[in-house]
């Protein structure tokens, strides 16, 4: 008789990642702009980590991007990471508390089904009951004294989660490099625009960031950027669809601990209650995902 089936350590570690590492970039991003200018902290982070990956993935020998491929990598780079992260970036510069913004950003797979729709995708029932129950819970979660008190970061929060989405699906219909090569180029162009955008704003530094700054900037560098996607990228080949994106309903409870244990953030029973519900309408998108086989690996 088989011994109990076993769960190999890389997707322990893998799920480590996506959990708690993505989780807590959203704390370490509210400790950034407390010295860096949001634009110019998200667009140092994503340039390193560009040059960084793309350094290493041409000395093994990668392939460059074709030109067509560029502008496409570039096209998912802006609306993902530059529209998206750049715009929590913002947002938590604003004040909101990270764990609202990661509440907020949780609702990327409630996007990312109205997206679908546009590219011919017929949503089930249960779907659609989640999306509505999601859309409920951002109307509660916008009802809280967190993103009351600051409109511009709520109307950013939800843009990046729509931006995400709408990259994330049109992501499939362009000729985006092979592998960690389109995440290496999506960075260095996201990364770029960042900078020009924080240029254009005035952001200047006021004074040099103290250590706290450049661990910040280290930390979204090395394992928000570089780590924990290519944690992603490898769930993404071993587990199914929804176990990877299973981060959207994980990281909102593990950044609220964070931001209540280190920082001593604070929520409003109106969040607490839009956490269970938004939490909820993931789940429930979620779960026609869970049913489906895991495709063959080859």
């Amino acid at each position: 008789m088989p011994g109990p089936r076993r769960f190999p350590l890389p997707l322990i570690a893998a799920f480590f990642a996506l959990y708690v590492i993505w989780g807590s970039t959203y704390l370490v991003i509210r400790i950034g702009v407390e010295y860096w200018p949001p634009l110019l902290l998200a667009g140092i982070r994503f340039c390193v980590a560009g040059a960084l990956m793309y350094g290493y993935l041409r000395w093994r020998g990668v392939p460059a991007p074709t030109w067509a491929q560029w502008k496409a990598a570039g096209m998912i780079g802006i609306l993902l990471l530059t529209f998206g992260n750049g715009a929590v970036s913002v947002a938590e510069h604003t004040g909101v508390t990270s764990g609202v913004a990661a509440l907020a950003v949780a609702t990327v797979p409630l996007f990312t089904l109205l997206c679908g729709y546009f590219w011919g995708a017929r949503n089930t029932r249960l779907e659609w009951a989640g999306v509505i129950l999601g859309m409920i819970g951002i109307a509660m979660l916008n009802m809280g004294s967190n993103l009351q008190s600051s409109p511009l970061g709520a109307g950013l929060l939800l843009f990046a989660a729509a931006s995400w989405a709408f990259g994330s699906v049109w992501s499939r219909h362009l000729p985006l490099p092979q592998g960690a090569m389109a995440s290496a180029a999506e960075m260095l162009v996201a990364g770029v625009v960042l900078l020009i955008g924080s240029a254009l704003k005035g952001e200047h530094l006021e004074a040099m960031p103290p250590v706290e700054g450049w661990l910040a900037l280290a930390y979204l560098t090395v394992f928000g950027s570089i780590i924990a996607f290519n944690a992603y990228m490898y769930l993404l080949k071993h587990v199914r669809p929804a176990a990877a994106t299973s981060y959207a309903y994980v990281n909102p409870a593990v950044a609220v601990l964070l931001g209540i244990v280190f920082v001593g953030e604070t929520i409003g029973l109106e969040e607490a209650l839009a956490m269970l519900v938004i939490i909820s309408a993931v789940l429930l998108i979620s779960l026609p995902q869970w049913r489906k086989p895991k495709p063959e690996i080859r």
